[in-house]
């Protein structure tokens, strides 16, 4: 299969429902039926003709891949078994929403890359880890990048510079055994039901691409990936944590 035969199978029309990663390993396990299955398939470079079986299951655990994709083949006689790891990512709306990729304690993410001390300690204000000692922000709680010193911005822009490559990896790859190989969105609204299905690096260089900068809000944006403090969680400790996001539908358009 082609260049172009795969990029017409990028976006497809999907009949049928969906509700959750069950329908797509569902989907995966009735390959032999199941023509959107087939479709995903050769999306991922496969001939139908040489698949001897599919076997797809859930992955259990805090892990970038939602669904793991077990394809034996054929070739010339000769058996050879893929593994492939799928994030999955099902949105409700064709204008999507923005879906969280990863979120842990600052700490965890300055052991993961290394981030000096002095950036360590403007994220935590950031998050609101460590309480501000300034007044008239608009949030007491936390400080925003633009609400600080001009230096401290440049340090935040030039350390995820210089980190780019990494960082995306880790927020939307992950490590291991169970990090994605591939990100399969599904659209289920009223007015469109569709999927596409891009190769990790693909949806890497997609949602990566692009400058680092501080928003008009006081984040962060790598690309098309924000980072901001999570929030919410009724006023736990937890709001306090750093989270990444992205709009899955972005795939679409590219």
């Amino acid at each position: 299969m082609n260049k172009k035969d795969l990029v017409k199978l990028g976006s497809q029309t999907a009949k049928g429902g969906f509700k959750n990663e069950k329908d797509v390993i569902n989907r995966f396990n009735d390959w032999e039926k199941d023509k959107i299955a087939q479709k995903w398939l050769e999306a991922m470079g496969y001939n139908i003709s040489d698949i001897e079986y599919v076997k797809a299951a859930k992955v259990r655990g805090q892990y970038k891949a939602d669904v793991q994709v077990r394809v034996r083949i054929i070739i010339k006689l000769k058996s050879q078994e893929d593994m492939q790891n799928l994030q999955v990512k099902l949105v409700s709306s064709s204008k999507g929403g923005f879906n969280q990729t990863d979120k842990r304690w600052v700490d965890k993410y300055a052991d993961l890359w290394e981030i000096p001390k002095d950036i360590t300690k403007i994220l935590k204000f950031f998050t609101g880890e460590i309480k501000p000692i300034r007044k008239g922000l608009k949030d007491k709680r936390r400080m925003l990048l633009t609400e600080m010193n001009e230096n401290d911005q440049n340090k935040v822009i030039d350390f995820f510079k210089n980190k780019k490559i990494l960082i995306i990896s880790d927020v939307l790859k992950g490590r291991g055994e169970f990090s994605a190989d591939w990100v399969l969105v599904i659209i289920k609204s009223k007015d469109k039901n569709a999927w596409v299905l891009k190769s990790i690096n693909e949806a890497m260089n997609i949602f990566g691409g692009g400058e680092i900068r501080i928003t008009n809000k006081g984040g962060l944006k790598i690309g098309k990936i924000g980072m901001q403090r999570k929030g919410g969680d009724n006023g736990r400790k937890t709001a306090n944590m750093l989270q990444f996001k992205i709009n899955p539908v972005e795939l679409f358009s590219n």
